[in-house]
């Protein structure tokens, strides 16, 4: 016996367009060429991907360009939970070990072929061994193709987040054909084909990526939502303009130069958002801004000069400092992103940003605390980074620490940070993740070292719990954990990026990025 996904997913994404429900992801009829407007999107990118192969790179860069050309097997909805995509539905067994995606049929490639089984197969077996997260949570898991339009997915033990996984944004699973996925080398593979919106056409590096419609294309019959559902592409073609100065991004937009520019700067945001002839988004999809602490080595390992720090911290100081307005940013104990409706939640609230010097000062004493130097490491490479960590020097020397603010550039933070004899504390963001699982605050091998028990264990049971409900009752429990009791961490708060549009544009929703698809220029 076997358990339908295709309704119990989809639903949530009629749910949310208000849409008539279906058990199944429908390929409409209705090709690109039938609404056609025509023109040319620039885009004005913050740097350039280092491949186009998106099982080896987690490069959010990457991510803009390559969700364009190709498609994978599930993907994100606007509330950030897994949907069909290149499946039509998905059947898991009673014992949740197998799932089986039934694909769509129809849906062609770049170069004309058809997609089939043996080319999920070959990507996604491909992806399994590429992938970071793929290989740490997936491990021993393997796809296998049933017939042309059949494919097993067989794990070596539950994970109720399997479809999560698949459809994160990094080094993200993309569909390709089965002779590309075969031809490729260890740098990648040397042809862009996938199934999507638009096509691949030629890269000059460090200027330009070129992107055409693809007339083909094979568009699923549901309201759009996130990335998922029905992708039109009424534009001719998409230039990418690698622009990595963004005082030049912000310019080139302004004067019509650029139609779409990413990661506007902050300190800008009330100079673009009052001119009329843009359009200012803040989208939620950057990550958290965090303190981590070294709890190998040092003052940290002990857990009550880690609960002084976090007693001690103006979180809403720290982040106006970093972000500039108060539009730019949320304060909220969520590990997780707060627009994902199924892991969001406050719990361990009772210890966020409480901002009394006072208590700290008394739990300092209490932890022995004997004026000891601590190092805090942060960059100048990302200015919100360093402007939080300029704060948090000052809110900690008010309560009798001494604090020495070292500045690295981000390669010399990076490979300095490995070493837990070097540093005390250290400002960095994270990027959002799928599942709690993927955190890398847990991880007992990433910087910071978090190794504790109940943790290793609530993780397990959210790995095999029955339902998402169990599943999110779980993380709360271990959410609150963390932040009452063992604080791997302390987050700041939530961070956005900023992008600004031409306002000719018509249908551009952003999402994690910048979606050419379903967005018409006025010409």
């Amino acid at each position: 016996m076997v358990k339908k996904f295709s309704f119990l997913i989809l639903v949530l994404l009629v749910l949310l367009a208000g849409c008539s429900s279906e058990t199944t992801s429908k390929t409409t009829k209705k090709t690109a060429s039938d609404e056609q407007t025509g023109g040319v999107l620039k885009i004005a990118l913050n740097a350039q991907p280092p491949t186009l192969d998106t099982h080896l790179t987690t490069q959010t860069v990457a991510l803009e360009v390559t969700r364009n050309i190709y498609e994978t097997l599930v993907t994100q909805n606007a509330k950030q939970q897994p949907v069909p995509m290149l499946a039509e539905s998905i059947d898991k067994s009673d014992d949740g070990l197998i799932y089986t995606f039934h694909l769509r049929k129809g849906v062609k490639f770049h170069n004309g072929k058809e997609m089939k089984a043996e080319d999920v197969t070959a990507s996604m077996n491909r992806w399994l061994k590429l992938s970071s997260r793929a290989k740490l949570l997936l491990s021993g898991a393997n796809f296998e193709s049933k017939d042309d339009y059949n494919v097993e997915l067989k794990l070596q033990s539950v994970a109720s987040d399997v479809l999560d996984i698949m459809a994160g944004r990094g080094q993200f699973p993309a569909i390709m054909p089965k002779e590309i996925i075969e031809s490729a080398g260890k740098d990648g593979v040397t042809e862009y084909i996938g199934t999507g919106p638009f096509e691949y056409v030629e890269w000059k590096q460090d200027q330009y990526i070129r992107l055409k419609r693809f007339d083909d294309y094979a568009a699923v019959d549901e309201e759009p939502s996130g990335i998922a559902g029905r992708k039109t592409a009424y534009v001719d073609e998409v230039y990418y303009y690698i622009v990595t100065d963004p005082s030049t991004r912000m310019a080139g937009v302004q004067t019509g130069q650029y139609d779409i520019a990413t990661y506007m700067p902050y300190d800008n945001y009330e100079q673009l958002k009052s001119d009329k002839n843009l359009k200012t988004y803040v989208s939620f999809d950057g990550g958290t801004l965090n303190v981590s602490y070294n709890k190998k080595h040092g003052l940290f390992t002990n857990q009550k000069i880690r609960d002084a720090v976090n007693t001690a911290l103006d979180l809403n100081a720290i982040m106006l400092a970093s972000f500039g307005h108060k539009d730019l940013f949320k304060l909220s104990p969520g590990y997780m992103s707060t627009e994902q409706v199924d892991w969001a939640t406050g719990a361990g609230k009772e210890s966020y940003n409480l901002a009394d010097p006072n208590t700290a000062k008394t739990k300092l004493k209490e932890a022995g605390y004997k004026g000891e130097e601590i190092t805090l490491y942060s960059t100048r490479d990302y200015d919100y980074m360093y402007n939080s960590a300029v704060v948090m020097k000052e809110e900690l020397e008010q309560i009798g620490m001494k604090v020495k603010l070292e500045i690295f550039d981000w390669p010399t933070l990076i490979e300095r940070r490995e070493n837990p004899d070097n540093w005390d504390i250290m400002v960095v963001g994270t990027g959002y993740v799928t599942t709690p699982s993927q955190l890398l605050v847990v991880n007992p091998d990433y910087v910071g070292w978090t190794n504790d028990p109940k943790i290793t264990d609530l993780l397990a049971k959210i790995r095999t719990s029955a339902s998402q409900e169990e599943a999110k009752g779980l993380w709360e429990e271990l959410q609150t954990y963390m932040w009452d009791d063992y604080l791997p961490f302390t987050l700041f708060g939530h961070y956005s990026t900023i992008m600004t549009t031409s306002n000719k544009l018509e249908g551009f929703t952003p999402f994690q990025g910048a979606i050419p698809w379903n967005v018409k220029k006025k010409q």
